[in-house]
């Protein structure tokens, strides 16, 4: 899906200080949030491994430009940082990977046939990378579990699919 030419690591070492947004943008009543995935181990395993709110915007769009602000604010060398785009109801609305001063958008399922052929490329994914640890190859299961977390990016809730498919189009 995407072939990225840094080096993937787990975003808690990389993740650093949070960019600092508008004071408007921590505004609780604003629907989307911005995310920051937390995948290390000791999160996954503490239950804490819910994502990092980044800042909260009023529209998709605002969300959008605020995640390219925060890609932007990411070190050149810095590992790459899975970012998300909630509703109010905690609904995926968009993902990508912010690296490199740019964001790199998932494009949204548009069916439920299509999310299930993601849901089992993902599983199949983390078993190799269950398999690749086993061997002694941690590198190769951590490239596998990122190439796994882009495809779950692209598990859209069904009611912002199309929405979320629209904005991709007037972004690009």
């Amino acid at each position: 899906m995407f072939d990225l030419p840094l080096p993937i690591q787990p975003t808690a070492d990389a993740r650093g200080v949070p960019p600092l947004f508008r004071s408007g943008d921590t505004d609780p009543d604003h629907p989307f949030a911005l995310t920051l995935s937390r995948r290390a181990p000791a999160e996954l395993m503490s239950g804490q491994a819910a994502p990092l709110v980044l800042a909260r915007f009023a529209t998709l769009a605002e969300a959008m430009q605020g995640a390219i602000d925060h890609a932007e604010r990411i070190a050149p060398d810095a590992a790459p940082q899975l970012l998300a785009i909630l509703d109010r109801d905690e609904r995926l609305v968009l993902a990508g990977v912010a690296s490199d001063c740019a964001v790199a958008w998932c494009y949204p399922v548009m069916s439920a046939t299509e999310a299930r052929g993601v849901v089992t490329e993902a599983s199949q994914l983390r078993a190799q990378a269950g398999r690749a640890a086993a061997w002694g190859e941690p590198d190769l299961a951590q490239r596998l579990r990122h190439r796994a977390d882009l495809l779950d990016g692209r598990l859209v809730d069904p009611l912002w699919r199309a929405f979320a498919a629209r904005a991709l189009q007037v972004a690009a």
